[in-house]
C-alpha cells in the first residue's frame, strides 16, 4: 500500500518570502509525504533574494522557486490540494480561489521580514526567525497523525499550529 502524498500551498500576498520560506521548508522535510506549494493573490514576481539566502543557510534547496498567482492552482490539472494555509495577514482576509478537493485551511499569519529595517545583520535575523517559526509550525504539521484522526480533528490542529 502506497502511502498518500498531502499537497500543501501556502499563501501570501506577494508570494516573495513568507510562502517561499514554507514551501521550501515542507518539501525539504516533509520526507516525500507531503508536497509543498506557494502562491500570492498578487504576486511580485520575483523573490526575495534574503529569502533564497535564508534557505540556502539552512541547508534547504529552493529548487524552483519563483513567484507565482494563485490561479495557477485554481485551474484545471492542478494538483489538488488537501491543505490551504496563509501566512500573511492580508491574504487570510482576501477571497480566495475555490480549491478542487476542499481543502482543510488554516491562517498561519507571520509579520512580513521584507518589512524588517536595520542593519543587515538585524534583517537577516528577522528572516532567520520566520523561517524558524514557519519550521517549528511544519515539524508540527508532520507530526499530526493525520490517517488517525477525522477531519474536525485535523482542521483543530491545524488552526492550533497557527496560533503556537
Amino acid at each position: 500500500m502506497t502511502e498518500k502524498t498531502y499537497n500543501v500551498l501556502f499563501i501570501c500576498t506577494q508570494n516573495s518570502a513568507r510562502s517561499i520560506l514554507a514551501e521550501a521548508l515542507l518539501n525539504h522535510f516533509g520526507g516525500g509525504r507531503f508536497r509543498g506549494h506557494s502562491a500570492g493573490s498578487f504576486p511580485s514576481g520575483t523573490v526575495n533574494p534574503l529569502a533564497l539566502a535564508t534557505l540556502e543557510r539552512l541547508h534547504v534547496p529552493a529548487t524552483g522557486a519563483r513567484s507565482k498567482n494563485w490561479d495557477e492552482f485554481a485551474q484545471a490539472g492542478a494538483p489538488e490540494m488537501d491543505f490551504v494555509f496563509t501566512v500573511c495577514d492580508n491574504a487570510a482576509g482576501e477571497v480566495c480561489p475555490v480549491w478542487a478537493g476542499q481543502p482543510m485551511s488554516a491562517h498561519w499569519g507571520v509579520p512580513d521580514p521584507s518589512a524588517a529595517e536595520g542593519t543587515p545583520e538585524a534583517v537577516d535575523k528577522v528572516f532567520r526567525d520566520t523561517a524558524l517559526i514557519l519550521k517549528r509550525r511544519i515539524e508540527l504539521l508532520l507530526a499530526l497523525p493525520l490517517e488517525k484522526l477525522d477531519s474536525l480533528a485535523i482542521k483543530r490542529q491545524v488552526q492550533d499550529i497557527g496560533r503556537a
